[in-house]
This record gives C-alpha cells, sequence and structure tokens, in this order.
C-alpha cells in the first residue's frame, strides 16, 4: 500500500536522481544517435558530391521523393485498417481488395507511364501528383467502398502509375553517364527514409488522436476517424511535392560534355515524325506489350525463366505481409495505440539505410546466385524467431535492453510489456540482414539469366508471376488475420493463442524460395553461366546487330523502371549500391 510517507520518499529518490544528471543508458543513447546521424549525414555527403554540378531538379526530385515515400508509406500501413474498420469490410475482403490495388498501379505503371515520352518529365510529374492529390483528399471525407474505389484508389493507382516511373526516369535526364549510379543509390537512401518518416506518421497520429477515436473537426459537425486523419497527413505531405515540381524548369538535362543544358519547347514525335500525345502512347504501350508477350510465349527459354522467377516469388511476398497484414496483427495482439509501425515501418528502411553500403562493396565480387541463396535463407531463418515462443527473451525485460526498447523507444506501458516484442523486434533485424544480402542482386540476377538482347523484355515478363501471387498473398493476408488475430476479442496472448500461426504460414511460403535455390542449384548455375559465356563470346567476336523486327515491338528501358518503380513493394527488388560508380 502506498502512503504519503512512501510517495515522499519516492519523489526524493526521483529528485536526486534528476539532481546527478542523465544515467548511462541516456549518454548511450545520444552518442548512438548522434554517430548515426553524422553516419547518415556521411553517406548523402558522398552521394552530393559525387553528383556535384547536377541541375537543381535533381535535388529537388530527391527532396519530393522523401515527402511522396513518406505520405506513401504512411497511408500504406493504414490501407487494411481503414478498409475493415471504417468501410466495413471483412478481413479475407479487405486483403484481396488490396492485393487488386497493388496490382492496378503496377498495370498502370506499364499502360500510363510511358506519358513521360509524350509531354515531358514536368508535366509528368504535374500530372501525375494533381491525380494523387484529388484521391487522397477524397480518402478523409467518404467511407463508402464503392465511392472511395472511384474516387480514391482507382484515380491513385492511375497517378502513382504516372508518377513513380517518372522520379526514377529524372535521375537519368539529371545526372550524367558516370554519375548515374550515385544518383540511383542517394535516391534508394532518401527513399528508405521516406518509408521510415511514413512509418512514424502513422504510429504519431494513432498515439495522438487514439486507434479507434470518431474526431468532430474543429466543431464543424464532420466526424473523421483516426485512420482518415492519417490520410490527411498523406495529403499534407503531397502538396509541397506539387509545389516543387512547379519550379522545376522545362528541358533541363545533364550532359557528360556540356554540364546542364536547357532544350527550347518542342513538339514530342515519333520516328515518322507524328506527334506524340498520351492516348497514342498509351495505346502503343499496349500493342507493344501483348506483341512481346505473344512471340515469347512460344520459346522454351522463356517458360524456364518464368519459373525460375516463380520460385524467388515467395520470399518477396514477405514485405506484402509486413506491408498489409503485420499493422493489423500487431495491433490486434498489443492493443490499441501500439507502435507497430516503428517495429518494422521505422526499423527496417533505416538499417537498410546504414547496411546496404558496406554489404554491397564487401560482396561485389560474389556471384549474384550465392547472394541470393545465403540471404533468403538468413531472411527465411529469421522467421523462426517470430514463430518460437518469446519467453526466452524474457529475461531481457528488466535489463537495460527492456528499458530501452519499452520506455525510451515504443512507450510501452507496464503491464503489457511482453517478450513478443522483443522476439519480433530481433526477427526484423535479422530478417533486414538477409534482405540487404538478397534484395539488392534480385533484379540483377534476372538480368543475367535472361536471353542476351532481350532482357529488357524478360525483365518486364518477370512480374508476371509475382501478379499471380499477390492474387493469392491478399486473401491469404486476411485469413491470416481472421483465423489467428480475429478482431472480435481482446489483445494479449491469452486470447490470440495461434497466433504464432500467421508467421509459420508466412515462412513456409518464403521457405519455398531458398529451398528452391539449393536443390536445384544446377539450373540456376547452368542460367547464370550460360549468360557469362554469351558475354565472353561477345566480347571477343562482336556479332553484327540483327535489323529490327517491326512485330516484335521495341525494348523500352522506361517501360522495365516504370514497372519497377510502380509496384509497392519496389523498394526491395533493385536498390543500387551505394559507392558503385
Amino acid at each position: 500500500m502506498t502512503t504519503p510517507e512512501t510517495s515522499a520518499a519516492s519523489d526524493i529518490v526521483n529528485a536526486a536522481a534528476a539532481s546527478q544528471g542523465p544515467d548511462l543508458l541516456t549518454i548511450a543513447i545520444w552518442i548512438g544517435a548522434g554517430v548515426l546521424g553524422v553516419w547518415l549525414l556521411a553517406i548523402i555527403f558522398y552521394y552530393v558530391k559525387g553528383l556535384w554540378g547536377s541541375p537543381r531538379e535533381l535535388y529537388m526530385l530527391y527532396l519530393a521523393k522523401i515527402f511522396e515515400y513518406g505520405a506513401y508509406g504512411a497511408i500504406n500501413m493504414t490501407f487494411i485498417l481503414y478498409l475493415h474498420e471504417d468501410c466495413g469490410l471483412p478481413d479475407v475482403a479487405a486483403g484481396t481488395y488490396i492485393a487488386w490495388f497493388s496490382i492496378t498501379i503496377t498495370i498502370s505503371s506499364i499502360l500510363v507511364g510511358m506519358v513521360c515520352d509524350a509531354i515531358g518529365i514536368k508535366k509528368t510529374l504535374l500530372l501525375g501528383t494533381c491525380i494523387i492529390l484529388a484521391s487522397r483528399i477524397c480518402l478523409p471525407f467518404f467511407s463508402n467502398v464503392y465511392i472511395v474505389t472511384f474516387t480514391s484508389f482507382l484515380p491513385m493507382a492511375v497517378g502513382m502509375g504516372i508518377l513513380l516511373p517518372v522520379l526514377s526516369v529524372g535521375i537519368k535526364y539529371y545526372t550524367t553517364t558516370a554519375g548515374a549510379a550515385l544518383g540511383f543509390a542517394l535516391f534508394y537512401t532518401l527513399m528508405n527514409v521516406g518509408w521510415a518518416l511514413g512509418a512514424y506518421i502513422f504510429d504519431a497520429v494513432r498515439a495522438i488522436f487514439g486507434e479507434h477515436e470518431i474526431i468532430n473537426v474543429a466543431g464543424s459537425g464532420f466526424e473523421m476517424s483516426t485512420y482518415q486523419i492519417i490520410f490527411v497527413a498523406g495529403f499534407l505531405l503531397t502538396v509541397p511535392q506539387f509545389l516543387i515540381f512547379i519550379m522545376f524548369r522545362r528541358g533541363t538535362r545533364m550532359t557528360d560534355d556540356k554540364g546542364v543544358v536547357i532544350d527550347p519547347p518542342a513538339k514530342a514525335v515519333d520516328a515518322e515524325g507524328v506527334p506524340l500525345t498520351i492516348p497514342r502512347v498509351v495505346v502503343k504501350a499496349v500493342n507493344d506489350t501483348v506483341g512481346i508477350f505473344l512471340q515469347v510465349i512460344t520459346k522454351k527459354p522463356f517458360w524456364i525463366f518464368i519459373f525460375m522467377m516463380a520460385m524467388l516469388v515467395p520470399v518477396r511476398l514477405v514485405f506484402y505481409h509486413f506491408h498489409y497484414t503485420w499493422p493489423t496483427y500487431g495491433i490486434r495482439f498489443f492493443g490499441d495505440g501500439a507502435k507497430v509501425g516503428n517495429i518494422y515501418g521505422v526499423l527496417n528502411p533505416m538499417l537498410i539505410v546504414f547496411i546496404a553500403g558496406p554489404v554491397a562493396v564487401l560482396t561485389r565480387n560474389i556471384r549474384s546466385y550465392t547472394m541470393l541463396a545465403v540471404g533468403t535463407v538468413i531472411s527465411v531463418g529469421a522467421v523462426g524467431i517470430a514463430i518460437a515462443p518469446a519467453d526466452w527473451l524474457a529475461p531481457l525485460t528488466d535489463t537495460w535492453v527492456g528499458e530501452l526498447i519499452f520506455e525510451r523507444w515504443l512507450h510501452v506501458p507496464e503491464g503489457e510489456r511482453v517478450p513478443l516484442y522483443l522476439s519480433l523486434i530481433l526477427f526484423v533485424i535479422v530478417f533486414t540482414i538477409g534482405e540487404s544480402i538478397w534484395s539488392p542482386r534480385l533484379m540483377q540476377f534476372t538480368a543475367e539469366i535472361a536471353p542476351g538482347g532481350r532482357e529488357g523484355t524478360y525483365i518486364a515478363m518477370s512480374y508476371i508471376p509475382y501478379f499471380a501471387a499477390k492474387m493469392i498473398a491478399g486473401p491469404m493476408s486476411g485469413m491470416l488475420l481472421r483465423d489467428y488475430t480475429p478482431d472480435d476479442l481482446p489483445p494479449g496472448v491469452e486470447h490470440h493463442s495461434s497466433h504464432h500461426m500467421t508467421w509459420v504460414w508466412i515462412g513456409g511460403m518464403a521457405a519455398i524460395t531458398p529451398i528452391i535455390l539449393i536443390t536445384m542449384v544446377k539450373l540456376f548455375r547452368h542460367a547464370e553461366q550460360q549468360n557469362i559465356e554469351a558475354a565472353t563470346t561477345t566480347s571477343i567476336e562482336p556479332d553484327k546487330p540483327d535489323e529490327p523486327d517491326e512485330s516484335e515491338g521495341p525494348e523500352e528501358p522506361e517501360e522495365v523502371e516504370a514497372l519497377e518503380n510502380g509496384d509497392p513493394d519496389w523498394r526491395r527488388d533493385e536498390p543500387p549500391e551505394p559507392g558503385h560508380d
């Protein structure tokens, strides 16, 4: 029982401790934060130094990238919660809905992303941003799934299909050939910073307004849920992005010999001199894609390639579950207000920022297949940490580790500090280490095993298995939430005793990739060796290039980039190697 005397004594002890200044843990935190801050600044300085002399549009593009991924990161983590809580969709329906939304973004990037050829970078950036702004401002005002589908989700998919590819294309326009690698490396670094910002906003808004609160906006009688307020935050982050793009100079590009050049306005035309328009570009993109697909599906190497790509899909889908299954899972298990955004959405990208560069440098001479096999084994093995009983980490709860995590970082109340927090954090750390090994090599390996001369086509087609897998992963996400962390039960392990089965299914699915990589090593190494031999033969005896076949359609590098950047999980597909010039 607490008495006035014991309370006063406690106050005296606390005051005495405060008078002695910061404790060792606080000092260590500040030193660690300072070191990491200096490290991040050093990384950015290294990139900027290598890009010195680039047009201002490059740096404005980077700033816009942080805003866009900050906005999309916050909104993305909220989608499933909003569809379930506000729109009333069951778990499985919400998971299926978001899967189709994700697929629509990628399809839009293929069919619409080439409008840059017709109207230029600045107009394309403004067009995409305007559509995204309109779609994001509608989300806070509606909770009817049919209304938000046509006013928000579909326009947002189209807007992102227009905008995101051009953010990548802009790096090519605003850097020299030698500086492109640095440009993309800094692009990837700041993209991860944007994702971390979005996850922080996701947790911060929920901490301020509550998890399931309905807020009366300024006494106007208009009500808005916490999740809709997160959408407002995303909209507000998109506004400065629009202002940045307005300040772009039309026709600006960086050249190897003349530096920054500003081309006079000119009408975009095709090879025959016919003016390019958005409808013509979209129709051409559809025809080219269909034509190329119809041509390659008749060839045996294509199906071998697709099989190998399909075997790499399962581990990639772990990211899908981190984005869409994890937030709801964490909130239902840990309780309202749990900082699930910090545990993955902040920790993972910030770790990637600091360790991707050293890993890339240390492993640059190791074959892509080896990196894929080792990295996926580590990442899949990390899932076992989430599956195993968390009691083995319980002793850390009352140590400086527990204080650092529960009090200083996640602010978990005393009574709710369960060991599962620790095991999931360790899971994310180990998974991220594996990711930093295999993820940068995934698209590189895709290009390496594609038949020579058709790399662009095959890289684009490599997403076919991923499309199909998302149709399964979406409903699967909803089923896992429905069966193992249902929303009609209170939080806690005593009510969600089978919660670990969520990770059993996700880990079991992801394990397909390293198992296939190891058991079918001859197939993958044979494909890799063929590429090496072909490259060697080409370097010794260059072949005369074949005459272009009009029926095949052109290979568009921008189309491949659009595919990479339009996917919400693209940040895991091909991060450039920092510092590799």
